[in-house]
């Protein structure tokens, strides 16, 4: 297969640990947020094994931080998400969808209320900020909207734990999922969130200051040298069987929450509007037409092009959008937007592939 290579500019910007992941046998990246996001570092399955074993670093400073700061930045945040916001507490970490005028999705970033009138807004790869200023602006919000200088390093892993009290102290133990709280190294604080995009357990470590987060990284290597410590990224084969939606793969902006399976995620009784509110009540009154279902596929195929139409007889049932094989299952599974009258668990289909047709059965999401 014919290698490419990706073209550094100023459009595309590298991150504080860019060098050194580079050093530590990176084979590919991808573009997110207009950065540059690790995405292998060797066999996706040998990851996949030491992810649910080990202990992994992950450079994931691609996640942006969308900071809305002033007296109208809870209005603000309110508006752009289906999320009672009136609800969020200082402390901790919300999965909150991001919805347009339409009821569709925009991203599904996680916010963080920092303060009353400060949130984070750690988003998935889409311009949110733009998004946020657009709406500011209009409704002649009294709030600042900016990009802080925060890069994130992930530690995620079973030994993710032991790898962190090890760095911060045994404190860092007691905190709940999505909980965050400032910790100490060398004499520098960071905030850290028991948080991450998998679900091996971990961290996200929200560096501000870069010199600190290059001292952090290389300690999380040296300190986690008897848990097995690997540099990684978010993992494919992981992140389908858990069911992780990925923003532009999964949905993108013409998908509802609804659609999606993201039913909990949306407070249609809270007093406050929000954008696209109408449109998401129409939607439940109308029923949905289309879902994100799971699919096995007899295949031992490692990459199927995401697009693909599944097929009943010679009627197209949806369409595939990400796909990979599992270790675990030992065929291809993915997650498939399904026409309605298909939700048929039991319902078997073809994916139609260089001329030759595989079987593949529709299943509920997560796999694990």
């Amino acid at each position: 297969m014919k290698k490419f290579y990706i073209a550094k500019t100023r459009r595309l910007r590298d991150t504080p640990y860019t060098e050194k992941i580079e050093s530590q046998g990176l084979t590919a990246y991808t573009v997110y947020n207009h950065m540059l996001l690790p995405a292998s570092f060797g066999p996706l399955d040998e990851s996949y094994h030491h992810l649910k074993e080990h202990v992994q670093v992950w450079d994931v400073a691609a996640e942006r931080q969308v900071e809305l700061k002033g007296k109208d930045s809870g209005k603000l945040m309110q508006m752009m998400t289906c999320r009672d916001v009136s609800k969020f507490k200082i402390g901790r970490c919300y999965y909150s969808l991001i919805i347009d005028e339409k009821g569709c999705l925009i991203n599904d970033p996680v916010v963080l209320k920092l303060s009353e009138d400060k949130f984070w807004i750690s988003i998935a790869d889409t311009d949110v900020k733009l998004f946020a200023k657009g709406l500011a602006i209009g409704l002649g919000l009294d709030v600042k909207i900016s990009e802080p200088d925060v890069n994130i390093i992930a530690v995620q892993g079973p030994k993710s734990f032991k790898l962190m009290e090890k760095i911060v102290g045994s404190k860092i133990l007691e905190m709940k999922f999505f909980g965050f709280d400032y910790y100490k190294f060398n004499n520098n604080n960071f905030l850290i969130a028991r948080s991450g995009w998998s679900k091996q357990g971990g961290f996200e470590i929200y560096v501000e200051n870069r010199k600190a987060g290059q001292e952090l990284y290389d300690e999380l290597f040296e300190k986690g040298k008897e848990f097995n410590v690997k540099p990684g990224c978010p993992n494919l084969i992981e992140r389908i069987e858990s069911g992780l939606l990925s923003c532009g793969n999964d949905f993108d902006y013409e998908d509802n929450p609804f659609e999606c399976g993201l039913d909990k995620y949306v407070d249609l009784n809270m007093k406050a509007d929000f954008l696209g509110k109408k449109k998401l009540i129409e939607v439940v009154n109308q029923g949905i037409k289309r879902k994100l279902m799971g699919v096995k596929i007899d295949l031992d195929q490692i990459e199927i092009s995401s697009g693909k139409p599944l097929y009943d007889k010679n009627n197209i049932i949806g369409y595939l959008r990400s796909a990979t094989y599992s270790p675990t299952f030992k065929k291809v599974i993915g997650i498939a937007m399904i026409n309605k009258g298909y939700f048929d668990k039991s319902r078997g289909f073809e994916l139609r592939l260089n001329r030759k047709a595989s079987q593949g059965t529709i299943c509920d999401l997560p796999f694990i």
